[in-house]
């Protein structure tokens, strides 16, 4: 009779240990997904940030932007866009910001 209670009882507390242990997970889970969905956020408001001053910058100093140099720009990763900025400032023309 005690033997049967105690079996129930560490089965009991291994059932309760699994269901925190769950909890604690997906807390941590969600968590961290907040966390790269914060930063994947960032990254992405920064790219578009980066794409329209650079367009607006390009249009300003050398007029409307041909097709495939807007079509560049939608396609490029943050770090090229920061690249042609970089380049923008001592370009001379459109060609000298993109080679």
């Amino acid at each position: 009779m005690l033997e049967d209670r105690i079996k129930e009882w560490k089965a009991q507390y291994r059932r309760e240990g699994l269901q925190e242990g769950r909890e604690a997970g997906l807390r941590a889970g969600r968590q961290e997904g907040r966390q790269e969905g914060r930063q994947e956020g960032r990254q992405e408001g920064s790219t578009i940030e980066a794409r329209l001053i650079l367009s607006r910058l390009l249009a300003r100093r050398f007029g409307a932007l041909p097709a495939e140099v807007r079509e560049r720009l939608d396609q490029a990763p943050l770090e090229q866009l920061e690249n042609w900025i970089d380049r923008f400032y001592d370009a001379g023309s459109l060609e000298q910001v993109f080679h």
